[in-house]
């Protein structure tokens, strides 16, 4: 399996759109990541690779977003003629009924900044080692629009370009929790609850982020070998004005626009929807069929059920926005709310992948400070939200 360059996804070289760019083979999951990788190399006349087999697209049959639907349809219908499904069944159609607009917005907006925001404002903001960068970090992240595999993909990439090892861990922190569509999303599970959620994970994303600039003066991170010197000449404001100056409206314009958008949209829809549609099937299965006060016995808000709750977060390799219905339904059966900030932000701070990936293209020391740094700010804050809030 490749790897898209662009928004981190698994991509089958047989299968995958195929770009071959100074001699090298490129594989991507859709159009939309191709168009963006030419446009951020610059590639005046891309060639497809002439001595491997045709490229193909992925068939609908094997896209995991219509699979998931099938699924949907599946249980809709077994509910409504086997009795064993019926209270699945309900649990999903509430489910899907509760987030749906929320879903729609996040795709929308996600492929606004998709259009909107160009690559080279991403590297102009965490390829600096100031501690502004991390401020930088934090606010990018939030604007980033793609699941955590996604961001580690794309923030290997920064590092490779130059980001330091503290921006990087404040990009990856604030980036699956943070981001402006998983907000909407949030908002639509746990209203204005979710506005503690999102702040509490900018806040570890920043102290994180300091904390590992101290490590790294300490030479106790690695540093980065690939750090070089970001013009100060160039201004993204200026840069904006000059873009904005360009633009001229017209119908053709605002047509191409729309498209962008759209593109942006169902790329984004594709690298996360089915992760959102497991989580819902997951959730609606779990509050269908585990036992009565199953939750509050093993996942209730005491210390136990708060590491619990790690625990089965840390198992659990499930993209950011699949566990968002997950830890609704804890929240839901159990009134713990940091018992679901901790099931949402475990799952970054102690994923393998996020960790073994940080070992092999930062460093080891890198990869073991990053659960050692953020899971007690995890635990302490997750305490605190069980005491404090109802």
């Amino acid at each position: 399996m490749a790897k898209d360059p662009v928004c981190g996804m698994n991509v089958d070289e047989k299968s995958g759109i195929r770009l071959t760019f100074n001699e090298k083979d490129f594989y991507f999951c859709s159009e939309n990541c191709k168009k963006k990788f030419i446009e951020q190399n610059k590639i005046e006349n891309p060639q497809v690779c002439e001595t491997c087999a045709p490229s193909k697209r992925t068939p609908v049959l094997m896209n995991k977003v219509f699979i998931m639907f099938v699924a949907y349809v599946a249980v809709f219908v077994l509910g409504s003629t086997v009795q064993f499904f019926a209270p699945l069944s309900a649990a999903l159609f509430a489910y899907a009924q509760k987030i749906a607009l929320a879903i729609f917005i996040g795709l929308l907006f996600g492929g606004v900044i998709d259009w909107l925001v160009p690559g080279e404002y991403v590297s102009k903001l965490l390829a600096q080692k100031k501690k502004r960068t991390i401020i930088y970090s934090v606010l990018t992240g939030f604007l980033m629009s793609a699941c955590s595999h996604g961001i580690l993909a794309l923030s290997i990439q920064l590092y490779k370009k130059g980001a330091s090892p503290p921006s990087v861990v404040a990009f990856l922190l604030a980036s699956p929790w943070a981001n402006l569509p998983l907000t909407i999303l949030m908002f639509g599970f746990f209203g204005w609850k979710a506005f503690i959620i999102v702040g509490s994970a900018i806040v570890i994303a920043i102290v994180s982020g300091y904390i590992f600039m101290f490590l790294e003066s300490r030479s106790l991170v690695e540093h980065n070998p690939n750090t070089v010197a970001v013009s100060e000449e160039f201004s993204i404001i200026k840069d904006a004005k000059e873009r904005l100056g360009k633009t001229k409206i017209s119908l053709a314009g605002t047509l191409k626009g729309i498209r962008s958008v759209f593109d942006g949209a169902v790329s984004l829809g594709n690298m996360v929807l089915w992760w959102i549609m497991l989580g819902i099937l997951l959730a609606s299965i779990a509050g269908a069929y585990l036992p009565q006060g199953f939750m509050q016995k093993y996942m209730g808000p005491t210390l136990l059920g708060l590491l619990v709750t790690l625990l089965v977060a840390t198992i659990m390799e499930i993209c950011s926005e699949g566990t968002a219905p997950m830890a609704f339904e804890i929240f839901r059966q159990t009134g713990a709310l940091g018992n679901s900030f901790v099931f949402l932000m475990a799952g970054v701070v102690t994923d393998y992948t996020e960790i073994g990936l940080l070992w092999t293209n930062i460093g080891k020391k890198t990869a073991i400070w990053l659960p050692v740094v953020a899971v007690p700010q995890v635990i302490i804050l997750g305490v605190l939200f069980n005491l404090f809030i109802i």
